[in-house]
């Protein structure tokens, strides 16, 4: 999800990441304080001051961010829910789970342990402010304070509403879910709320934009198109996770494809085998034994002159573990590999003993077949 995000520590065996995305919001939190909030709560300071404590207000906002992931990542390790890593973005801050919650009262304690590390934080800052203000009256850091205090309850406000990704649209889940005893049911239906609310977002948002606050209806805009993804997303993975759930390769994969022996030319790979055949990926095989495959992206990589002189033994890719499988690879593992290595097409094999050929599109053509006809949602306590 976070491709170019860097690390920038480990804290509780948990990476802490930052996308670089972040620096657009920070750099916007911190103008925005420094030229506005600061100048109107402490006047009568220099810029160099209001900068500071923009620069500290904002290094506190984000430290608060991270704490609430923390909050989540530490009770998900309790329940046994991978943890990826914390990674700062746009939007905030974000605990990438590596699997879900397994019921619904480990999804409710996950999810509201970022709220509850938000009132805490809100509660601890507004006493410290408090205490600031009887000590040193007019300490410009008291301001930092009041400021982080109100962000960390807004925040954890903010993050109860009732939708995806955020904290809220994970409780109402798993209140749905201790009812029905059905997580895709469940997560259909506040996949529909989140869905609302972001559309509401973005309407409001476009509504405001032509009201004389363009960039605070700008940013409700990308909150909402956030939210709305994030909703659709959640549910599309809940989905698969039902869809596939004791399903393996051998059930999904096109048996006996069509093969090339290593000394066809590839011309004749190309206008008798791939044009005749529409087929993009084909198999190489030399008697019973799999050798590897071909595909469009040889046919590019080949000069056109020279496709009749070429053999596909010439060029070919041969089988190994990165573009292989078993045919009882389960095919929730599949769609992980082809997640997170980009590879669309593998071979099936049972060692050099071709079975055939399992691609991105037989995932997800079954995927298509099994809603249209109304796959039953498994329960799960």
């Amino acid at each position: 999800m976070f491709s170019k995000a860097f690390k920038i520590a480990t804290l509780q065996g948990f990476d802490i990441r930052i996308d670089p995305s972040w620096g657009l919001i920070a750099a916007l939190i911190t103008w925005s304080l420094s030229t506005q909030f600061f100048p109107a709560v402490y006047p009568g300071a220099s810029a160099s001051v209001y900068f500071l404590l923009a620069l500290l207000a904002m290094l506190g906002f984000f430290t608060s961010l991270i704490l609430h992931e923390m909050s989540h990542s530490v009770v998900a390790r309790r329940f046994g829910v991978e943890i990826k890593g914390i990674t700062l973005f746009i939007f905030g801050g974000v605990a990438e789970l590596g699997s879900e919650p397994k019921t619904a009262v480990s999804e409710f304690w996950i999810a509201i342990a970022g709220p509850l590390m938000s009132f805490a934080l809100a509660i601890a800052f507004w006493l410290l402010a408090r205490t600031g203000g009887l000590l040193a009256p007019g300490m410009a850091l008291n301001h930092v304070l009041e400021y982080l205090a109100l962000i960390n309850m807004v925040l954890a406000v903010f993050n109860l509403l009732p939708a995806f990704p955020l904290d809220g649209g994970r409780i109402f889940r798993a209140y749905l879910w201790s009812r029905s005893r059905d997580l895709l049911q469940a997560t259909a239906f506040a996949t529909q709320v989140s869905s609302w609310f972001a559309y509401a977002l973005i309407i409001f948002g476009v509504i405001g934009m032509f009201s004389g606050n363009p960039v605070a209806s700008l940013w409700q805009v990308l909150i909402g198109i956030f939210v709305l993804a994030a909703a659709k997303g959640t549910y599309s993975r809940q989905l698969q996770e039902a869809a596939f759930k004791d399903k393996t390769v051998a059930l999904l994969m096109t048996c006996d494809p069509v093969s090339v022996l290593p000394e066809v030319s590839l011309q004749h790979l190309a206008d008798q085998v791939m044009l005749s055949g529409r087929k993009s990926f084909v198999p190489v095989v030399l008697g019973d034994v799999l050798l590897g495959y071909a595909d469009t992206g040889l046919l590019a990589q080949t000069p056109r002159e020279n496709w009749s002189a070429t053999h596909v033994g010439d060029v070919y890719v041969p089988a190994d573990a990165s573009n292989t499988v078993s045919p009882e690879m389960p095919a929730a593992e599949l769609m992980a590999r082809v997640s997170s290595t980009g590879r669309r097409k593998f071979l099936v094999a049972e060692g050099r003993q071709l079975l055939g050929v399992v691609t991105l599109s037989d995932l997800m053509g079954y995927l298509a077949v099994l809603q249209e006809i109304q796959m039953p949602a498994g329960k799960t306590e």
